[in-house]
């Protein structure tokens, strides 16, 4: 509180001649009409949008792209107010975590659009309920791994443990993450170059609407941003100061990195660069921190390995066999990512900051603009995959707008970008995703929470339009409902021919998925009420099915249904008619 009410509006050294406030408002109209302009521009080329998830043919349909424009002008004229408001420098961080985490807590109520969820939730809860021990021991084995790494979903499982199995807690700390990247974002800008840089690459995190929808997700990108951004400051920090304790430091924060995601091994090959451009502290000073540090990750990752070597050989091999051909196939242009899911002009901004740093001869900017270098030689073009490289566009971006001279003017711009992409996220993005068949598992489970029934028995019907295992539905509703829920696997749900093709098909893991112990601990027929996930809305019950739910009656059915995603999830709830 004391950081909001440090903010006060100044009068900058501006020139207050007549001239000077035209030329001022000039500016600033022909911004506003710019970023007007951007999204009615890219609204007529809806068409190149490729994206998996939030594409704009589908987003912006009907009414909904009307009122997301019309809500972008009073962004605008707020915008014009806040340009004019001065942080103190003690409070610049405390202010972009307030304000991300805020942000954060918009998209909340959206449902769980991926069925990746079920994964990690499913090895939180074997934490949870099991112990820390026993988590240990089984991942990789009685746990299903695929190829995730342990670091996100023991982060977790302890939130369960700590506070409780709810999906409140998981976003919670998921926009804690986000909040602390924005942060990390601004002190890794104001460390490399200045003030301007870190504060504008931190805001400009926001200026990103399919970063924000990623926000409350339980997946492992925005945590994996977290530690990718964390191990990029404090490396610079230490090979800077050479102090013991901060290279020890670093060394841990790069194994957290390691192990929060494989394609941030990857993307720390920008560490060899931190300290390569650090020349001027002497090749013997670096050559003994660079040391301590390789050492120190040597050590944490060898304990890693002796502990489950077999287990991560076998995912790097099933990356190699399997995922990296897959990037291929599952690929969005970049003309999607970088213009539709980010606002274009950030990535704008990031393109011109290439040719500021090429013609002042910036080392320094190698550090942010390595990542983005790899994605493109290398062809990474599925979002989810450049994700946690956001934070370095976004610096790239701060460093082009930093040479903006009027002050306001680049306020105004950067505050244009994160508030057009905030109403463009909230109101266009998230408000697509609660319309689709995700939100019926996110509805059913809160309407289970209102029952009296101490346990509910899961019955799941197989898919008709897509070769995804049903049965991955099951821990994505214990995720919404505090009811313990009963589900045996039906031998009879079995893999369509598409998913029989393990080699190519992107839903493989879902039926390498096996049903957790724990749903099969209980009596089918003590349950007051079974939920059926189908499909269809009107999709046949198979013989078997319907003889179990004789003797019950149809309580609420949830059938939103988008028409867009070939996997679908309607609830039925039945009710004992004894009960």
């Amino acid at each position: 509180m004391k950081a909001l009410a440090s903010i006060r509006w100044t009068k900058p050294d501006y020139d207050w001649s007549q001239q000077g406030i035209n030329q001022r408002l000039q500016m600033a109209a022909l911004i506003a009409l710019l970023t007007m302009c951007a999204f009615f521009l890219l609204l007529t080329l809806k068409a190149f949008d490729d994206n998996r998830l939030t594409s704009w043919q589908w987003v912006f349909v009907d009414a909904r792209a009307w009122l997301v424009s019309l809500l972008i002008l009073p962004a605008l004229a707020l915008a014009w107010f806040g340009a004019g408001l001065r942080v103190p420098r003690p409070y610049k961080s405390t202010l972009l975590f307030l304000s991300a985490f805020a942000v954060g807590m918009l998209f909340w109520n959206e449902p769980e659009v991926i069925v990746d969820t079920s994964r990690y939730f499913s090895q939180a809860k074997y934490l949870a309920v099991y112990g820390v021990a026993e988590f240990f021991q089984a991942w990789g084995q009685e746990v299903t791994a695929w190829t995730d790494l342990p670091l996100v979903p023991f982060i977790y499982g302890l939130t369960f443990t700590l506070f409780g199995e709810s999906r409140a807690g998981i976003q919670l700390a998921t926009t804690l993450f986000f909040a602390g990247t924005v942060t990390l974002t601004y002190l890794l800008g104001r460390t490399l170059w200045d003030e301007t840089v870190g504060f504008y690459g931190g805001a400009l995190l926001l200026g990103m609407p399919y970063l924000l929808t990623q926000v409350p997700l339980m997946l492992v990108d925005i945590p994996t941003m977290f530690f990718l951004t964390l191990a990029v400051y404090v490396t610079w920090q230490a090979i800077t100061r050479g102090t013991l304790p901060l290279l020890l430091l670093a060394a841990v924060t790069i194994t957290l990195a390691l192990l929060a995601k494989y394609s941030t091994w990857l993307m720390l090959s920008v560490v060899p660069l931190i300290v390569l451009i650090q020349w001027q502290h002497g090749w013997r000073a670096l050559a003994r921190r660079s040391a301590v540090i390789a050492t120190g990750v040597l050590v944490l990752m060898g304990l890693v390995l002796a502990w489950k070597s077999g287990v991560i050989a076998e995912q790097l091999n099933l990356l190699v066999r399997y995922q990296v051909p897959g990037l291929g196939r599952w690929e969005e242009t970049y003309a999607s990512t970088f213009l539709f899911q980010i606002h274009p002009i950030v990535s704008i901004a990031a393109v011109c900051s290439v040719i500021i740093a090429l013609r002042q001869r910036d080392p320094r900017y190698l550090v942010i603009g390595w990542m983005l270098l790899l994605i493109v030689l290398l062809e990474i073009k599925r979002i989810r995959y450049t994700l946690i490289t956001f934070p370095m566009l976004a610096l790239m971006a701060a460093y082009a707008l930093r040479r903006i001279k009027e002050r306001r003017i680049a306020n105004y711009l950067v505050l244009c970008t994160v508030g057009s992409a905030i109403v463009i996220g909230s109101l266009g993005f998230s408000a697509f995703l609660k319309t689709t068949s995700a939100v019926n598992i996110q509805h059913a489970g809160v309407y289970l929470n209102t029952t009296d029934a101490e346990t509910v028995e899961v019955i799941v019907l197989p898919q008709t339009r897509t070769s995804v295992n049903p049965a991955v539905s099951v821990p994505i509703l214990d995720l919404f409902t505090h009811k313990k829920l009963i589900y045996a696997h039906d031998a009879r749900i079995n893999p369509t021919p598409e998913a029989r093709m393990v080699a190519t098909s992107p839903v493989r893991f879902s039926w390498e998925y096996t049903s957790a112990p724990y749903y099969a601990s209980g009596t089918r027929a003590s349950s007051k009420i079974i939920a059926v996930i189908a499909s269809r809305a009107n999709q046949a019950l198979p013989a078997a099915v319907a003889e179990r739910i004789k003797g019950y009656r149809l309580v609420r059915a949830f059938t939103q249904n988008e028409g867009i995603f070939k996997y679908t999830t309607i609830v039925n709830i039945y009710e004992s008619v004894s009960s």
